[in-house]
């Protein structure tokens, strides 16, 4: 076969169990390739021994040729820096955790390794997840494999850049407000934001009550997204918030077409948001593939209420009780913006809270009224173009200030509703980089999102376009 990397997760399981492909020679493309672009990218910031790696790729193989294969039998995996693998730095990316060393493995990377998958290392990720520009004063700036100087996204950066620059063929990331599915819009990768608890968090020392924070797949493919979920999804008693298995293998019903007449809600800024021209016509003609696929396409009138300082202040506050005294005894060690932003958060009141509910409760009551007219919304995934690598944001997009949520205007709304979202790569920008569309569905209807998804991705295929060929 071609180099294994260029490949999508679902061919190279299938190469393995086919023995047309050893877990051996897998695990060492994926390590060759992790040196040869860690000065371009920095995705990959923390590593196991060679040999242990290679020991285990070895192990892989006597079970391929037992025919005891697991689903992702002798996959590299590569864990997302905000997120436990037993034996690895848990650095958070930020210098006041780069001796903590996890004793076990999130729930989520115990199920992948027990379906099969081998933990390479750690993707980079900004400070505590802070921003949507991965950069930390631990290991640096990451950048993009589409064009160096930009920025892959956050906080799932590290994540986006390997999978995307084709050095790791299986990643986790996590989205709290957008940072599965703006690194996947930016690298032109499929990223789903499944509803909350679908997949189980923790196990945490702390109980969180933003609940908008997560896990979820950032694959190449949608089918590939389909596969890794059916392996992570279903309660499990350290997460009392996880929902029970839903009963299906998203891989077997991906494929499904859609039901004709399905309605399909447009909105090309939910109210609010200030895109990019280009952007915003790329999105728009992908829209329209669902007309071709014998959907409703119609446009939605207004938006949500705006939710984005609230859900700024309330990540700073649950950030602020996990550090504590931290914050003031290690400031030096911290970026300026991420110990102001902490600092501000201790002034919540009663007062702000509840309005903060209030405005959730309208939220709810808003997208309620949405899907009782529609089966899906369809929106940009990413107003602009990506950032610098460094940052920042920009303040205007075309002449017109962007508002707060600037990058995430798309995305806040539907991890604070809990509502499962997707992006798929819908084209290329005037300055040929990717752009996205999110797929938004009803509560605990991943597999709706996912088989919309994977429609478009027959009749516009993105797969195996990928910048470092």
């Amino acid at each position: 076969m071609n180099h294994p990397l260029h490949s999508t997760l679902t061919d190279l399981t299938e190469a393995i169990r086919e023995k047309r492909l050893s877990p051996a020679e897998l695990m060492a493309a994926a390590l060759d390739r992790i040196d040869a672009t860690h000065d371009r990218l920095n995705a990959v910031v923390a590593l196991r021994p060679r040999g242990d790696l290679m020991a285990e790729a070895r192990l892989a193989e006597e079970r391929v040729a037992r025919g005891a294969a697991r689903p992702l039998e002798g996959i590299p995996l590569g864990v997302k820096d905000l997120e436990d693998a037993a034996g690895l730095v848990t650095s958070n990316g930020s210098v006041v955790h780069r001796d903590r060393i996890a004793a076990k493995d999130s729930i989520q990377v115990e199920r992948l390794k027990r379906a099969g998958a081998i933990v390479v290392g750690k993707t980079n990720t900004p400070e505590f997840g802070y921003t949507a520009v991965t950069k930390n004063l631990l290991f640096g700036v990451t950048r993009s494999p589409w064009d160096p100087s930009r920025t892959p996204g956050g906080s799932s950066g590290g994540s986006a850049a390997a999978l995307a620059g084709e050095v790791l063929p299986l990643v986790t990331a996590s989205d709290g407000g957008g940072s599965i599915r703006i690194p996947a819009s930016l690298t032109g990768a499929f990223g789903l934001k499944p509803s909350y608890g679908r997949v189980p968090n923790g196990p945490s020392p702390l109980w969180s009550h933003g609940m908008t924070a997560v896990l979820g797949p950032l694959t190449k493919t949608v089918r590939d997204a389909a596969l890794l979920l059916d392996q992570v999804v279903g309660h499990d008693p350290r997460d009392p918030s996880s929902l029970p298995h839903p009963g299906l293998s998203y891989l077997s019903v991906v494929d499904e077409p859609l039901p004709r007449g399905l309605r399909i809600g447009f909105s090309p800024d939910l109210g609010t948001a200030v895109v990019q021209s280009d952007v915003a016509a790329v999105v728009e003609d992908a829209a329209r593939t669902f007309e071709k696929l014998g959907c409703t396409l119609a446009p939605v009138i207004g938006g949500p209420p705006d939710l984005a300082p609230y859900w700024g202040m309330l990540g700073s506050w649950e950030i602020a009780a996990r550090l504590g005294s931290l914050v003031d005894e290690r400031a030096a060690d911290l970026s300026r913006s991420f110990v102001q932003g902490v600092q501000a958060a201790r002034g919540i009141t009663p007062a702000w809270w509840g309005e903060m509910a209030r405005r959730r409760a309208k939220l709810v009551a808003w997208c309620a009224k949405l899907f009782g007219e529609f089966d899906l919304l369809v929106t940009p995934t990413v107003p602009y173009d990506p950032p610098p690598a460094k940052g920042p944001f920009p303040n205007e997009t075309d002449g017109r200030p962007q508002p707060v949520a600037s990058a995430a205007s798309f995305t806040i709304p539907f991890n604070m509703s809990w509502h499962p979202a997707a992006t798929v790569r819908a084209g290329m920008s005037r300055a040929a980089l990717p752009v996205g569309m999110q797929i938004v569905g009803p509560l605990h209807r991943e597999d709706v999102v996912l088989r919309a998804a994977r429609a478009f991705e027959r009749e516009r295929p993105w797969h195996p376009r990928w910048p470092m060929r």
